[in-house]
């Protein structure tokens, strides 16, 4: 049972490619959902509120598990009898149901799209799908789909039937270019199974996928600001003085930088028109969703609430005024690390050398932020995320470090680190976040090649150069010990055990399986 086989049998069945208003008042009907004041369609999910990373699996069989990195966690085998068994059993799930939509677009643009089919028992997940992936442009006729995705929240797997954990099922079978998702409501599954396959399908053609955003500015000038969820990367590359290339999945290839997507996933939590206003107005429209986002009397969201952290908001890109449509642009000249160090750490922004950049990206230190995925706790945990994003590399980390090694040495952007977590103590214990407006100072510097030019200091325990001053930044706000209440002597202290977790966490894992030069660029005790 492959992909195509999949399609073709329920291709009569469902409806393609249904405008996003007929969506949306289908989500209304069948109760999917309800209409903000404004228009968004505003779904709950239920018991999964983020990815539940446990329950997904990688159909282990030639030539492709010969490049899967079957060490990782996140890449748990599947045998393909079972996975055939399952696919059966779902597709006759989706025979049955009395409604059935359908995506036909693309994953990835130019030479580099992927032609996708989304098949979806939910209304609002199809609109999703319509949202997030490109869409075939007015009076396109889609390419056939080289991969199918069948999304049946509906559907409950049984482990001792289906050798799953639970009754969720995320499903990735290379060889027969199908994918397979049960018993989750939640949407970002569906959107970070198409990043999952992309980073196994462009290390094959010499292309570097990325878990990034990506701006324009007004000369060209490009910059990829790196982040797990959370960290500000929606947030920070939506600026209304640079043209939005994508908030979250991008490939760097020969020709340079280019979008997976065809929309943006944010994050809502607090939301506020006077912080963000941008993402206000995206997702405070007709035809945006609004995940787990409660509403209040007259149906005006609430998005203070935080018995759901990990609230979402979806919109296509041209829901937004200054954006770059085409999805592809050149090579970049600010690379950007952002790290939530709930630490207090960090500086909230340094410059990286080639070595460095190749460590830190390899590290992806940072923390979960709450609710992202399913079993963690209400505050940020600290985390090492390979190549930023390891719940989403097939590969070994190496294989994208070598990738990105290539690329910076040929183009020689500016790599900056940014901290957008903690200043001033550990996070919910005397520190707090920088604020945004200096945080977008700061990404500016870099952007703009300002961070070149200004004399840095070199941080005694971590390596890494400091500025010592920055446009319209506090001196005092750029260099974090001097905000700690411990002073110098616990600041030093806090500073040694982070760099006890690098060690262990990032260059004994790695020893003998990446270059030495780049663990030697590791922060070390002094």
């Amino acid at each position: 049972m492959d992909g195509d086989r999949v399609y073709e049998l329920l291709r009569p069945r469902a409806r393609w490619n249904l405008p996003s208003e007929t969506l949306v008042r289908e989500a209304v009907i069948h109760g999917e959902g309800m209409l903000s004041r404004d228009g968004a369609l505003c779904v709950m999910t239920g018991e999964y509120t983020g990815r539940s990373p446990c329950d997904k699996f990688v159909v282990r069989q030639p030539p492709s598990e010969a490049h899967i990195d079957w060490s990782s966690p996140f890449n748990q085998p599947f045998a393909p009898e079972q996975a055939e068994a399952l696919a059966k059993r779902m597709l006759d799930y989706a025979q049955r149901l009395p409604r059935l939509y359908g995506f036909l677009g693309s994953v990835g643009r130019g030479a580099a799209a992927v032609p996708v089919a989304v098949l979806n028992e939910f209304a609002w997940h199809n609109l999703m799908a319509r949202h997030m992936f490109v869409r075939p442009a007015p009076g396109e006729v889609p390419a056939p789909p080289e991969f199918t995705l069948l999304y049946l929240p509906g559907f409950e797997a049984v482990p001792e039937r289906d050798g799953t954990h639970s009754e969720v099922a995320v499903l990735c079978d290379l060889e027969r270019r199908l994918g397979l998702i049960a018993g989750s409501q939640y949407g970002g599954e569906e959107k970070k199974f198409f990043f999952y396959l992309m980073n196994y399908l462009l290390p094959l053609q010499g292309i570097f996928p990325m878990h990034c955003s990506a701006n324009v500015g007004a000369g060209g000038d490009v910059s990829t600001i790196f982040g797990l969820s959370g960290t500000g990367k929606t947030t920070l590359s939506t600026d209304p003085d640079r043209r939005l290339l994508g908030d979250d999945e991008h490939g760097w290839g020969p020709e340079g930088v280019f979008n997976f997507e065809g929309g943006c996933y944010a994050k809502l939590i607090h939301l506020s028109q006077e912080g963000e206003p941008l993402i206000w107005e995206a997702v405070n429209r007709a035809g945006a969703i609004m995940e787990n986002v409660p509403l209040l009397e007259g149906n005006v969201p609430d998005f203070d609430d935080e018995r759901v952290e990990n609230t979402r908001g979806v919109y296509p890109l041209d829901f937004l005024a200054n954006v770059e449509l085409s999805g592809m642009a050149g090579h970049p000249s600010a690379v950007v690390y952002l790290a939530f160090d709930a630490a207090g750490i960090l500086p909230p922004v340094a410059v990286l050398d080639e070595q460095q950049a190749l460590y830190w990206f390899l590290a992806g230190y940072t923390a979960r932020v709450a609710g992202t995925e399913r079993g963690m706790g209400s505050k940020p945990e600290m985390t090492f995320s390979p190549c930023f994003g390891a719940p989403f590399l097939p590969w070994h980390p190496r294989k994208y470090l070598e990738q990105l090694e290539r690329y910076l040495h040929r183009h020689r952007p500016l790599v900056v680190l940014m901290n957008t977590g903690a200043i001033g103590g550990p996070f919910g214990n005397g520190g707090s976040r920088p604020p945004i407006a200096a945080s977008r100072r700061m990404l500016h510097a870099a952007q703009n090649g300002v961070l070149r030019h200004i004399p840095c200091d070199r941080h005694p325990e971590l390596g890494i150069l400091v500025p010592r001053e920055c446009p319209g930044v506090s001196p005092e706000l750029l260099c974090p010990r001097t905000l700690w209440r411990g002073g110098d002597v616990a600041y030093r202290q806090a500073a040694h055990q982070l760099v006890t977790a690098f060690q262990t966490q990032v260059n004994d894992v790695y020893a003998g399986s990446v270059p030495r030069k780049v663990l030697d660029a590791s922060p070390r005790l002094g």
